[in-house]
């Protein structure tokens, strides 16, 4: 069954990067079916991934999985409605999520283990941090979200090989490259657009 959740997890969330990253150079019809895509695909491997984290304890990275599923829906709200400019509600629901998911994920693995004194919990601070902030910035059409992301990939794919998870560390060291390749796209796509004005 691990295997399974395994391949699940690892399967959604790749083509979520593969396709977000690729969105990042096309035409704007090209772009948004992309974006839906990537972001509903994404959403879709959400449950894999939080049954994997939850059975090795990895409380924050959990809860982080959870926590993002706010930030994506924003980022297909804005895609769908053709938006760079997201509903004030909406927008504040996902930093309210965000910021309570940052709170309980590192309050309740600091109870569980007396303190941040662990390899995980460092590997999981690292990916939660670049998870909600590259998925926030993201969804609000912000180039740097990439870092984030590189970020999340790279602690994500270290805690993976940890656990005895390879075909997820694999899969988080294949996402973390379409994660470099989508910011160069960005940056080039934008420098270009501020060139031609």
């Amino acid at each position: 069954m691990d295997l399974f959740f395994q391949i699940w997890g690892g399967v959604f969330y790749l083509a979520n990067k593969i396709l977000l990253a690729i969105a990042e150079g096309k035409a704007q019809k090209a772009k948004r079916f992309l974006k839906l895509s990537g972001w509903s695909i994404y959403i879709l491997g959400v449950p894999a991934w939080v049954i994997i984290l939850v059975s090795k304890q990895n409380w924050i990275a959990a809860s982080i999985e959870v926590g993002g599923v706010p930030s994506m829906l924003l980022g297909l709200y804005s895609v769908y409605k053709k938006s760079s400019v997201s509903p004030r509600r909406l927008d504040l629901f996902a930093k309210l999520v965000t910021y309570a998911s940052l709170v309980l994920g590192v309050g309740y693995s600091i109870h569980e283990y007396g303190g941040i004194n662990s390899v995980t919990q460092c590997l999981e601070i690292g990916v939660m941090v670049g998870f909600l902030l590259g998925s926030y910035f993201l969804a609000r059409n912000q180039t740097y979200g990439w870092l984030f992301f590189v970020l999340m990939n790279g602690s994500m794919a270290s805690l993976m090989f940890i656990q005895s998870k390879p075909i997820l560390s694999i899969q988080q060291l294949c996402s973390l490259c379409f994660a470099v390749y989508g910011y160069i796209v960005a940056i080039k796509t934008n420098k270009r657009i501020i060139s031609t004005r």
